[in-house]
């Protein structure tokens, strides 16, 4: 068994919910789940080898123009929950100041405009765009919470995770593979943070155990402008 741990990550209001769990072994009572600010202390645990890899809701790998392979067969597998999928912008489109200016972007490299939920988390996608390296995308990559789930369960998701039934069901599915996570999902979120940012940010742990045992899913692959892998990781 390893001393490492792993980590799970999804975007909130006051920076990033970070969920940790032994990288391999029993995990409960080992399960926490935190808010940072920035990403210094993650990227300072992957490089010191603590944090063996972890996963994280946000696009890594950027296309020039059109839809992404791995943003397709994932809408594919999640049928009901399809609409979950934001494809991922052009890499042009980061730097736009309002919203205006993406949908201008986008159309000229995509043929469309971006979403108004893609426009809200454009700060973070810039942020990990920036920060990444072939290196980095080895240890952090992308993940897709609702395809997590879906793996993890077997089938999609039946509820929304807004709603009391979806998030009785995502509960019910991590409760099966990490044990007793009622005292951290169920439990006020960290300040900051909402109940299915929490859950998301589990679910990403989860999915970074089963990248380091190799035993993921992965969607995609095609390398982008800067050899980042186009790729969703389940």
């Amino acid at each position: 068994m390893t001393s490492q741990v792993v980590g799970g990550l999804d975007g909130c209001a006051a920076g990033w919910v970070l969920a940790t769990a032994p990288a391999d072994g029993p995990v409960t009572g080992a399960l926490d789940v935190t808010v940072i600010a920035d990403l210094d202390p993650l990227l300072a645990a992957l490089e010191s080898g603590r944090m063996a890899a972890a996963a994280i809701d946000i696009p890594i790998g950027l296309p020039p123009r059109g839809p992404r392979t791995c943003d397709t067969e994932a809408r594919r597998l999640l049928g009901p929950r399809r609409s979950s999928v934001f494809p991922a912008p052009a890499r042009r489109v980061l730097g736009a100041p309002t919203y205006g200016d993406a949908c201008d972007l986008s159309r000229r490299a995509c043929g469309r405009a971006v979403s108004k939920q893609l426009f809200n988390i454009l700060p973070k996608v810039r942020e990990i765009d920036r920060l990444q390296s072939p290196w980095l995308q080895a240890r952090l990559f992308e993940m897709h919470p609702e395809l997590s789930f879906t793996v993890l369960a077997g089938a999609p998701m039946r509820s929304n995770k807004r709603t009391a039934e979806g998030r009785a069901e995502r509960v019910s599915a991590l409760r099966s593979a990490l044990g007793d996570v009622d005292r951290l999902v169920l439990a006020p979120p960290p300040a900051g943070a909402k109940r299915d940012d929490v859950l998301d940010a589990v679910v990403g742990a989860w999915t970074a155990r089963r990248y380091v045992a190799g035993a993921h899913l992965t969607l995609g692959g095609e390398l982008d402008e800067r050899d980042l892998r186009m790729e969703i990781i389940a």
